[in-house]
């Protein structure tokens, strides 16, 4: 049985696509040869990626998508679909946090956003693509948690509760269809030198930000995650700075 990690024709939707991590995965993904989705609500950033994808002769389609709406994120299933002609993965990297982040000064709009964001939408695409994955005999989610899942974090309650759900979110759908060849995996980074670091209440530290992950580091992980034989299942991986605990 071949154990060689490589994501070479794979269909992957990821959701997120258009900045961050998300965008370093795609385009990870489509260098490296699978066929990609791409999936976020900012069209223009989604169109100008593809465009430079298309340029190089790689693979990759948009779709925009605001994952808090179930509707559309069952119409990225059928251009996913219609256009490809299966699903094997999906890299579910949306994710938001606000300034106003403390649970003294959190508006209660705020937190709906941000758990609709960070972790409804993640439910809708699982759910939108499960049953596809299932008749084909096989398939892989892969979300993006965070490093504030790890004990007491600055990181916000909203913030760190989408993303402590995101753990039961997988567990649960691994439980139910482990048998089905549906595999969950969990990636836990650390310090990412991402846009969101702009929404932090406080300034990161430039000692921090130097020692930082880059979006192509999560790229990495995500790609060895898709690429892995079917018969492998990882839980979860955490992916941490040298230097940051």
């Amino acid at each position: 049985m071949s154990s060689d990690v490589s994501v070479q024709g794979q269909v992957v939707i990821v959701a997120g696509a258009s900045s961050g991590m998300g965008r370093s995965t795609a385009r990870l993904l489509a260098e490296s040869g699978a066929k990609v989705v791409m999936a976020a609500r900012r069209q223009e950033d989604l169109s100008q990626l593809q465009g430079e994808l298309e340029a190089r002769g790689l693979e990759a389609i948009s779709c925009p998508t605001d994952t808090r709406d179930r509707e559309q994120v069952e119409r990225l299933v059928r251009v996913a679909m219609d256009h490809l002609g299966r699903v094997d993965a999906l890299v579910y990297t949306t994710g938001i946090n606000r300034p106003q982040r403390a649970i003294s000064v959190l508006p209660p709009e705020t937190w709906d956003d941000m758990v609709a964001t960070n972790l409804t939408g993640a439910f809708h695409c699982t759910q939108a693509l499960l049953p596809q994955m299932i008749s084909q005999a096989g398939g892989l989610f892969v979300y993006i948690s965070s490093g504030a899942v790890r004990g007491p974090h600055s990181a916000g309650v909203a913030y760190m509760a989408s993303k402590h759900a995101l753990k039961g979110l997988a567990d649960g759908v691994q439980f139910e269809h482990h048998r089905d060849g549906i595999r969950c995996t969990i990636l836990v980074p650390g310090l990412t030198d991402t846009p969101m670091l702009n929404d932090r209440p406080i300034p990161t530290a430039p000692e921090q930000l130097a020692a930082a992950l880059g979006p192509d580091d999560i790229a990495l992980a995500c790609r060895f995650v898709v690429g892995l034989p079917k018969h492998i299942w990882i839980p979860e991986i955490g992916v941490r700075p040298v230097g940051i605990l």
